[in-house]
């Protein structure tokens, strides 16, 4: 079991990342960061209403489900949104930016869930 500055640290071995930060969404403080490059703080803020309002639009569907992932692609970075699914993480989410040309997008979300699982919080 990893702590979250633990956690964070091996986030940022995945190949490509360059920042991460570990989330509370309900209230959309960052419990955790590393790397730079982005104000992980306003990240956490922002990506924290991308997580609810996904959440509400589910609501409305009527979908009994829950995310996994939150992938937003830009023309040079990908970010990705992983949403802490063990009894212990309920309201959190990793962040994690990934350089697109370095990254592989498939081994990293692979890398992250296996980080997710490990978290101890």
């Amino acid at each position: 079991m990893a702590n979250a500055n633990e956690t964070m640290a091996t986030v940022m071995t995945i190949e490509g990342a360059t920042a991460a930060a570990l989330v509370d969404y309900d209230s959309g403080m960052t419990l955790a960061t590393a790397g730079g490059g982005v104000d992980l703080d306003l990240a956490a803020a922002g990506n924290t209403e991308v997580v609810r309002s996904k959440m509400r639009v589910m609501d409305s569907l009527g979908l009994d489900d829950k995310i996994e992932d939150i992938l937003i692609t830009l023309g040079k970075q990908f970010h990705l949104i992983r949403l802490v699914t063990s009894p212990s993480g309920h309201g959190l989410f990793i962040y994690l930016v990934l350089q697109r040309d370095r990254a592989n997008l498939a081994m990293a979300r692979r890398q992250l869930q296996s980080v997710e699982q490990a978290l101890s919080i």
